[in-house]
C-alpha cells in the first residue's frame, strides 16, 4: 500500500525524534563499533590519487566522520537528526548538513564518494528509487556509494518507534542497478561468523557511466 505524503512526514519525523530523544545512549552504544571493514571497502574503489571528498549519509554522532577526516579526507556529513548533527561537528570537526533523507538537497558531481552505514534503511521502499537516484547524482563520474543495511525478506515496518526497510541482496541489487550504480562487491557482517550470524548486508557500488545510462533496468 503506498504511503500517503502525511505517512511519510510521519514516519520520518517519528524515526528522528527517536534518535534525538537517545543521542546521548546511542552514541555511547557505537563510538567503539569496528566498522573499518566497511571503510576500507569504499575507499579501496576510489580512484582518485588525492585526498577524497565523502559524504556520510547518516553520520550520526560523528564516529565515521571522524576516521575518514583522520584518514585524511575531506569528509561531510549528512544527519536527520538535529542533536546528531550537533554531536557530530563537535566530535568529528567536519561540516555535517542537517537534512530529511526524504527531502535531501546535495550538489550534482561533487562526491567521490557516498558512505551510508546503518541508514538507507530507514527509507520506506516507495522512496527508496528516488533517494537512490539523488545520491547517484551527487557522485562524481566514476564515484563509489557504500552502503551496509541489516537484510531481511523485503518486509517493512516499525520497529518500536524507527521505520525500517530489510531488503534481501536481490531486492538491493535490483533497486541499485535501477539507480544506475554497478555492483563492485558485497560481503555480510560481522565478519567471522555463520552467514546466519551476519545480520547485515554491506556493498559496493560504482556510478554507471553515462554511456551506459540507457541500459538501466527496471527497480522492484
Amino acid at each position: 500500500m503506498k504511503l500517503t505524503e502525511q505517512e511519510l512526514h510521519t514516519l520520518s519525523t517519528r524515526t528522528v525524534a527517536h534518535y534525538d530523544q537517545n543521542a546521548e545512549d546511542f552514541f555511547i552504544g557505537t563510538r567503539d563499533h569496528d566498522v573499518s571493514q566497511n571503510i576500507a571497502a569504499l575507499l579501496h574503489f576510489i580512484a582518485t590519487p588525492g585526498p577524497a571528498t565523502i559524504l556520510d549519509v547518516g553520520c550520526g554522532p560523528g564516529r565515521d566522520l571522524k576516521t575518514l577526516r583522520e584518514s585524511g579526507h575531506v569528509a561531510i556529513g549528512l544527519e536527520g537528526s538535529e542533536r546528531f548533527a550537533t554531536m557530530a561537528r563537535s566530535y568529528s570537526g567536519c561540516e555535517v548538513w542537517q537534512q530529511d533523507f526524504l527531502q535531501l538537497d546535495l550538489p550534482p558531481g561533487h562526491f567521490d564518494g557516498v558512505y551510508a552505514n546503518a541508514s538507507l534503511f530507514h527509507i520506506p521502499s516507495q522512496e527508496l528509487p528516488r533517494i537512490l537516484a539523488q545520491l547517484q547524482a551527487c557522485l562524481k563520474p566514476d564515484g563509489v556509494m557504500f552502503s551496509s543495511n541489516p537484510r531481511g525478506n523485503n518486509e517493512e515496518g516499525w520497529n518500536q518507534d524507527r521505520y525500517g526497510t530489510y531488503h534481501d541482496l536481490k531486492s538491493w541489487r535490483a533497486y541499485m542497478a535501477a539507480a544506475g550504480f554497478i555492483e563492485l562487491a558485497h560481503y555480510y557482517r560481522p565478519p567471522g561468523r555463520p552467514i546466519e550470524q551476519q545480520p547485515w548486508l554491506a556493498m559496493v557500488w560504482r556510478k554507471l557511466p553515462e554511456s551506459l545510462a540507457g541500459e538501466r533496468p527496471e527497480a522492484v
